[in-house]
């Protein structure tokens, strides 16, 4: 007879309680440094940093976000002074591009250096290999599960 399968034995759970814990030891190491952006705020600012001129659409893909969420951190950023929007066309539509000002690019690298400097002081369980090996078995079931999940934005 087969062994009952429980839903808190899949992978699928364990890495969603892995991401809970690695939300609540970001949000935690944000207060602790006293920065001045939300975890949120930051992942936004990184992937425009590799992303300069993207429209909210396509980031709301990126950072995995509804286009009013998006907008929302779109917003403090804004007024924090850290990203511009400005109106261009894209496929004959109107869109608003996105830009990073100078004090944006300021503040993460401020912020990631900050980040850096920590994590280099806590213990690490794991070799680099091993964290490599994770990172990549993570990135390719992460692939699989896109093409698995209907995502609309």
């Amino acid at each position: 007879m087969a062994k009952e399968q429980h839903y808190i034995n899949t992978l699928y759970y364990q890495i969603e309680q892995t991401a809970k814990y690695c939300r609540y030891l970001g949000a935690q190491l944000f207060r602790k440094l006293d920065v001045n952006v939300s975890v949120e705020e930051l992942v936004t600012l990184d992937t425009l940093s590799l992303n300069d001129g993207i429209c909210q659409r396509d980031l709301a893909k990126l950072i995995l976000k509804d286009r009013p969420a998006t907008g929302r951190v779109l917003n403090t950023l804004e007024d924090k002074g850290y990203i511009k929007r400005s109106a261009d066309t894209k496929n004959n539509r109107l869109v608003r591009k996105i830009t990073m000002t100078k004090e944006g690019k300021l503040e993460l690298k401020k912020v990631i250096d900050m980040i850096k400097v920590y994590l280099k002081n806590v213990p690490h369980e794991f070799s680099e290999e091993k964290i490599e090996e994770m990172k990549s078995n993570m990135c390719e079931f992460r692939k699989i599960l896109e093409k698995e999940v209907e995502f609309n934005i």
